[in-house]
């Protein structure tokens, strides 16, 4: 959070004394809800939940998208919005379990965190489409991010960091592959996402983490795994329901 904060610090300052104080308010509320807790309730999740359950549950942040757009946001709830996303949910499940076994059920009271966290994403998706639309996505994401910066290097100092860096081997390496994660899969597919919020609907932009399985099955591919007649199932079924989101009216 510390590094992809700092990342997008050039384009947040220019910004800081043009902002209203409602805007702020709101900005927060997108830095803490999409960023801040997710990051925590996912981290400690991942600690004793199997990766695959954890990808099926980060499916969800679409229908909890859908639901606090339509208990707060006065969106409309159509039966085909709801099927595009229980397909979507879906293919995931079949893509995830499909496979060497690994989404197993141990620890899956764990499971409440993420939920929790895609709740928490829903609610900042729609912040952004409805009370921040005027702004651009990456003053957006750096603001946001500046909100929750400060909160998370201050947490960061009250632990081991520093010990681990100077004693620790490969303390070091791992800071650098952090930061790599920091910057792009933070900073750089923030402003990605807050732009394709701004071009499309809350539900559509939110129903892209259904393609986040595709996208790290891909990878597994140039890595030596290989793809197995379900998991070009749970890719088309997956795609059925990004793509009947997307029409729904």
């Amino acid at each position: 959070m510390v590094i992809a904060c700092a990342a997008l610090l050039p384009f947040a300052l220019p910004h800081v004394r043009k902002m209203e104080p409602r805007q702020w308010k709101y900005l927060a509320g997108s830095g803490v809800l999409g960023n801040f807790l997710p990051a925590f309730l996912f981290a400690y999740a991942e600690t004793r939940l199997a990766s695959g359950l954890a990808g099926v549950l980060n499916s969800l942040t679409a229908l909890f998208t859908l639901l606090v757009g339509a208990l707060f946001f006065r969106q409309s709830i159509t039966w085909m919005r709801m099927l595009g996303i229980i397909i979507g949910i879906a293919g995931t499940a079949i893509l995830i379990f499909s496979g060497n076994g690994s989404a197993n059920m141990d620890n899956k009271y764990y499971g409440l965190y993420i939920v929790v966290a895609t709740i928490c994403y829903g609610g900042s998706v729609n912040i952004i489409k409805h009370r921040l639309h005027n702004l651009k996505p990456y003053v957006i994401s750096g603001l946001a991010l500046l909100t929750v910066g400060p909160v998370s290097l201050a947490y960061l100092l009250t632990t081991d960091f520093a010990y681990k860096l100077q004693h620790v081997p490969g303390a070091w390496e791992a800071l650098m592959y952090i930061a790599i994660l920091a910057v792009f899969s933070t900073a750089i597919a923030l402003v990605l996402f807050n732009k394709l919020i701004h071009i499309s609907t809350t539900l559509f932009a939110s129903s892209t983490t259904y393609l986040i399985p595709i996208v790290a099955l891909m990878w597994g591919v140039l890595d030596g795994e290989t793809i197995e007649l379900w998991h070009y199932l749970g890719m088309l079924v997956i795609l059925a329901g990004v793509f009947i989101v997307n029409r729904a009216k």
